[in-house]
């Protein structure tokens, strides 16, 4: 009999950043396997309406704890209420930006509350959620970040700084837990045809079909799927790329050219999210 997803990891996932996106495709992924869901996030009535989706749909348990990931106490009460559930797979997709802007035109605490959410959160999601995994043997663990994480980058100072932090602690993980039956994965994603993508753009002045060509955009319920399948591929997996366990696109270019490319990349796609 081939081996489940709840089998190899246990019978609850949790997908923070699962309200609508990336991480609800996960969370619907995740459930046609067969494993009950948690889904986090800040909007209950999206959260909510998220939910009844995926236990129609799909049958299994779901619960929902609404949460700002960027508040302190955010992760010690994710822990408490899930405290009796065998967690065997975290989704940390939360950490999206919605546009990218000059470093000194978003105010400082808009600069902390990204770091709070996509630094300290994952990072303090894998120790509590990851230490056991460790001990029971099994479990895993996927970080999305994005592919401005490869190199610094006009108008993506912290947003890019955020995501390399995450992918490299999602390669440092895998490299401490692989021996010990625990899969890691930096996802890494260029941009996504998401909700909060389109309400960027709209909120700019334009209607969503001038973005780009929707061949451009990855599709959510793709990303998903292919993540799922590849847990045991990491300890990166970019998604789109035709070596999806290769290095950064920008291969062997000095630092400097790679820091001009992606600038230059910026400003031709001013907007970007990840979930």
């Amino acid at each position: 009999m081939a081996e489940t997803l709840t089998s190899r990891y246990g019978p609850w996932g949790i997908v923070a950043g699962g309200s609508d996106g990336v991480g609800a495709a996960f969370a619907h992924g995740m459930a046609s396997r067969g494993m009950n869901v948690v889904l986090v996030a800040r909007r209950p009535p999206v959260l909510e309406a998220s939910a009844e989706d995926i236990r129609a749909r799909h049958g299994v348990e779901v619960r929902t704890v609404a949460l700002d990931l960027s508040a302190p106490a955010a992760l010690a009460e994710l822990t408490w209420a899930t405290a009796d559930l065998e967690v065997g797979l975290f989704v940390y997709n939360a950490g999206g930006d919605d546009r990218s802007t000059a470093f000194l035109d978003k105010d400082l605490d808009t600069h902390l509350e990204l770091v709070r959410r996509n630094c300290v959160g994952p990072l303090e999601a894998a120790y509590r959620f990851g230490a056991p995994m460790v001990a029971r043997g099994r479990g895993a663990v996927v970080l999305v970040t994005s592919g401005a994480a490869w190199a610094g980058g006009a108008t993506l100072a912290a947003y890019g700084a955020t995501k390399a932090f995450d992918l490299i602690l999602a390669e440092s993980l895998w490299a401490e837990w692989r021996a010990g039956g625990v899969d890691v994965l930096g996802l890494v994603l260029g941009r996504t045809d998401t909700p909060s993508l389109r309400r960027a753009f709209v909120a700019e002045g334009g209607p969503h079909g001038d973005l780009a060509d929707p061949g451009d955009l990855a599709d959510p319920g793709e990303v998903a799927e292919e993540a799922l399948d590849h847990l045991g591929d990491g300890p990166t997996w970019i998604h789109g790329s035709d070596t999806p366990t290769g290095g950064s696109p920008f291969g062997a270019l000095p630092r400097r050219d790679a820091v001009l490319a992606m600038s230059r990349g910026a400003s031709a796609h001013s907007r970007r999210t990840v979930n």
